[in-house]
């Protein structure tokens, strides 16, 4: 064994990372979404001029209540396909990590920047 760690599966190049549109958005709107399958909230998120208003369930039901999201930044990727969940129709995939128990903690950033911002 050379004490190098074994490489990582599935890594990618800095280009497919620069494929993925990560951008800082604005909750303008969160209420609850009865026909989805598992409990979650309808999100209007806000990304600026230039990207607009979107839509986004997401499945944070556990740490977060409808009224504490508004005005939260968040972080989503807002270049992926729209994709259809029941009655609503998703325009963007705001991100997260599972905490120790499998519930939603939002991946936001630590301070205010502007809307639409990209990360990098």
């Amino acid at each position: 064994m050379s004490g190098q760690p074994d490489a990582v599966p599935g890594l990618i190049g800095f280009d497919d990372f620069l494929r993925v549109e990560l951008r800082v958005g604005r909750i303008v709107e969160a209420r609850p979404f009865p026909e989805a399958r598992k409990p979650a909230y309808v999100l209007i998120v806000d990304f600026g001029e230039a990207i607009g208003r979107r839509k986004s369930s997401a499945q944070i039901t556990t740490h977060y209540t409808p009224d504490a999201l508004v005005g939260r930044l968040v972080v989503a990727v807002v270049n992926f396909p729209a994709k259809q969940i029941g009655p609503l129709r998703s325009e963007c995939l705001v991100t997260g990590f599972h905490d120790a128990d499998g519930a939603v903690r939002l991946c936001v950033p630590d301070g205010e920047v502007p809307l639409g911002t990209r990360l990098l």
